[in-house]
């Protein structure tokens, strides 16, 4: 009953911006194509309907009564796979706010562990407890007098619930000032913030605070790449983002996200979005995507 109430509520409320800053609802009536973007720290679930997600080489399926986490910003491509106006993908999803989590492992003593290696993207079952909880918050948005006073206290349920549950490690770890996680983190903020710039995964661990071969050890398997392929993921996305709302011509953008090479900076482009990025700047301009939607 809680899965039926959860697809009612978000049909309901999907149309419009919430009322809580940290919340996303989605509704799709049909089969979304492929894009790329960053996928924030998240937790997603869906009430109906299916969503893929795509990182490096690894692919996500997952339905109704499933739900993704997302520990940290990372490089995916993202589409929804089955969905109709009859039958709409809906689906839920709350930012997973470090501060957030940090404080209730402080205050239930629940922040053991956080040294070992998680995988960066992981699909669980959602117990019956995750989808009450989020059937409550939505319920929320109704009652605007509620709101600012039950949110928070519903968010820390459903963070309780995340930390008990399969995944319960790998949303700890968002938590923990000195988990891998939180470690890899500062290495993957400094990529996104200078991606034109030179990197030396030298420097990159030692941020990081580890050596260099255990580093390169959970950077993989956090990001399933190399610190230079998530870099060059970084840059053919920002390079895309600067060719859908600016007049420059290719070779710039190439040149503006860290190229050297107008003939590498294509070449590459192609083979990560499918079509040249003079075309596929056309396109973007045509179709002005919001692909925020695709990641939650």
């Amino acid at each position: 009953m809680s899965l039926d109430e959860l697809r009612t509520l978000i049909a309901r409320h999907a149309a419009r911006p919430t009322a809580v800053d940290w919340l996303m609802l989605s509704a799709q009536e049909r089969p979304t194509a492929p894009q790329a973007g960053i996928a924030d720290p998240v937790v997603a679930l869906v009430a109906q309907g299916s969503k893929r997600l795509v990182l490096g080489d690894r692919v996500y399926d997952y339905g109704a009564g499933r739900y993704l986490v997302v520990p940290l910003g990372l490089p995916v491509t993202g589409h929804v796979t089955q969905a109709s106006p009859e039958r709409p993908m809906l689906g839920a999803g709350i930012a997973l706010r470090p501060a957030a989590i940090a404080s209730l492992l402080l205050e239930t003593g629940s922040g053991r562990g956080g040294r070992g290696t998680v995988s960066g993207l992981t699909v669980s079952d959602a117990p019956g407890e995750l989808i009450d909880a989020f059937v409550r918050l939505i319920r929320l948005l109704e009652a605007p007098a509620d709101l600012p006073v039950l949110a928070p206290m519903i968010e820390r349920e459903i963070l309780w619930r995340l930390i008990n549950g399969q995944q319960g490690d790998l949303v700890r770890q968002i938590g923990l000032a000195d988990s891998r996680l939180t470690q890899i983190g500062h290495a993957l903020r400094w990529i996104r913030d200078h991606y034109a710039q030179a990197l030396r995964v030298e420097d990159l661990a030692r941020m990081s605070g580890m050596s260099l071969s255990p580093f390169h050890r959970h950077f993989r398997a956090l990001t399933t790449m190399t610190p230079i392929q998530y870099q060059k993921q970084i840059r053919l996305q920002e390079a895309r983002l600067l060719l859908m709302s600016s007049t420059e011509d290719v070779s710039a953008v190439g040149f503006a996200v860290g190229y050297d090479s107008a003939s590498q900076f294509s070449r590459e482009y192609r083979r990560h979005f499918g079509l040249p990025p003079g075309q596929d700047a056309v396109r973007l301009r045509a179709e002005r995507p919001d692909t925020a939607q695709h990641f939650m």
